[in-house]
């Protein structure tokens, strides 16, 4: 959703109402997740997709009626059947979408989304998607970690809902929760739902090496704020690594303990240890492995040969690390790819990396039968 608002604001800016589509739940093959969204102006302009290609055309016609009616629709696709003329998902899958208008009075608080968005700070949209009182449909509140705007209708559910919905915002999570029709925590008469926005996760690359420039490309694409980081200045330096959000000048370990002081690490965090030098790499492994679980990063890569990390390994005990820290390293970093060059090696890490965050095998998809997409 929080990619296509900026879209949105500009029309409501100018006195226009717009329809935002959201994907609510997606099952089975679908193409999409819960959050996807589309913009609708009342320009007929388009901005963003919920299905990839599948059903946009019904969307779109629902929406420019939402614009019309300022009715809510809340609308289920699912499998398109022999007819090719079907309105469904050729995939097999299923999507729910919710269709709401939101008018230009409501510009300043969209702004503000916007806002919190590309500054970096956490937010979520909860819309009600299901109540049994109609006049509920729609309503919207804003959450933040320590506040909120809008209403729901209830004062209880204007506490209740918000406080839920944190637990689903520090998880950067987007889906439907249930409440009774005054905000009960024990009911489900009330869905919402809540779209989530959590700043990029990061990745930091040690090492200043031509392994890291393309890295650094790959997790640019995969949707990181990547730091190439390097004690020699020589070699650390923009020019070289353009798709770097930033070039860092400084010893790893120290800059891990930097970002570490200033909240800038978590759990979302991957690292890649890229330098194949022991004076950099064992310093900076022991400071991130040591680090307390709920801001340890969830990837530890590193780079070199078996015989590069048996010594490597030596030498990190020697400095104190433990068996448990020690496991928590993969190495040699990546998949069985068998690339060579800087480019494939990079392709590797990365599918490595997607791998481990969606529980994925790395097995070729026509030698499973399971599904496709991870939920």
């Amino acid at each position: 959703m929080f990619d296509v608002l900026p879209h949105a604001l500009e029309r409501l800016r100018a006195q226009q109402p717009v329809s935002i589509a959201t994907v609510v739940k997606a099952d089975g093959s679908s193409p999409r997740d819960p959050g996807a969204a589309m913009v609708v102006g009342a320009d007929g302009a388009v901005f963003g997709s919920v299905s990839g290609g599948c059903v946009e055309g019904a969307v779109y016609e629902i929406a420019t009626e939402v614009l019309e009616t300022g009715v809510p629709v809340l609308e289920v696709f699912g499998y398109s059947d022999a007819d090719a003329f079907a309105v469904g998902l050729t995939c097999g899958g299923e999507l729910t979408v919710h269709i709401q208008r939101v008018d230009p009075q409501d510009a300043d608080l969209v702004a503000r989304i916007v806002a919190d968005v590309e500054g970096g700070k956490p937010v979520a949209w909860v819309t009600v998607i299901a109540h049994p009182d109609p006049a509920h449909l729609g309503r919207k509140v804003i959450v933040r970690p320590d506040s909120h705007e809008g209403t729901l209708g209830s004062e209880f559910a204007d506490h209740a809902v918000p406080s839920d919905v944190r637990g689903v915002l520090a998880a950067g999570d987007s889906r439907i929760m249930h409440f009774g029709p005054g905000g009960e925590r024990m009911g489900n008469e009330m869905e919402v739902f809540v779209a989530s926005f959590q700043p990029k996760p990061r990745m930091l690359i040690f090492g200043a090496v031509d392994f890291a420039a393309a890295l650094a490309q790959q997790a640019s694409i995969l949707g990181f704020d990547v730091t190439v980081c390097d004690a020699r200045s020589i070699f650390a330096t923009p020019e070289r690594f353009p798709a770097a959000d930033r070039v860092i000048v400084d010893w790893p370990h120290r800059y891990v303990s930097a970002q570490v002081e200033a909240g800038l690490i978590d759990s979302r965090t991957v690292v890649c240890v890229l330098t194949h030098d022991a004076k950099f790499d064992v310093p900076v492994l022991v400071a991130v492995t040591a680090l307390p679980e709920e801001i340890r990063p969830h990837y530890i890569g590193v780079m070199g040969s078996r015989r590069t990390h048996d010594d490597r390994v030596k030498r990190m005990r020697d400095a104190g690390m433990t068996e448990p820290q020690l496991g928590l390293l993969d190495s040699p970093i990546g998949l069985d790819l068998r690339g060579r060059t800087p480019q494939e090696t990079a392709v590797s890490i990365a599918a490595h990396i997607i791998a481990r965050r969606w529980g994925g095998t790395g097995v070729p998809l026509s030698e499973l039968h399971s599904d496709i997409h991870a939920r």
